[in-house]
């Protein structure tokens, strides 16, 4: 089964590590998905901008609104994912708790819906 492993955090607390700590948070986030990579359970993983690059679009009557930066009433914002392969949702919360940056915010673990082949 595949499962999306997103990445959440609270920015405040990335911005207040020293470069070092951030360096080391990179190598080790890097470290993580080649492991997975070599495990054969990643299928892709990408890091975000943070929200301020972000723009939000709604469609409501046929009309289309775009603002600046996303909707937050949080301190965690999503920073990245990694999409991996996994035998069953206790396997899928293994991988999800190696990911590095569980240690700083929360990684949230979904299923694939899948899409029968008649779509």
């Amino acid at each position: 089964m595949k499962y999306l492993c997103q990445v959440w955090f609270d920015g405040t607390k990335f911005d207040a590590m020293t470069q070092e700590e951030k360096h080391r948070l990179d190598s080790d986030s890097l470290g993580y998905d080649r492991d997975l990579m070599a495990s054969g359970q990643m299928i892709h993983a990408e890091a975000l901008q943070s929200p301020s690059s972000a723009v939000t679009v709604r469609v409501r009557n046929g009309e289309t609104s775009v603002t600046d930066g996303p909707f937050i009433e949080t301190k965690e914002y999503l920073g990245g994912f990694i999409l991996i392969e996994a035998k069953d949702l206790n396997d899928a919360i293994r991988v999800a708790a190696g990911i590095p940056l569980a240690k700083l915010g929360s990684i949230e673990v979904r299923p694939i819906y899948s899409f029968g082949p008649d779509i």
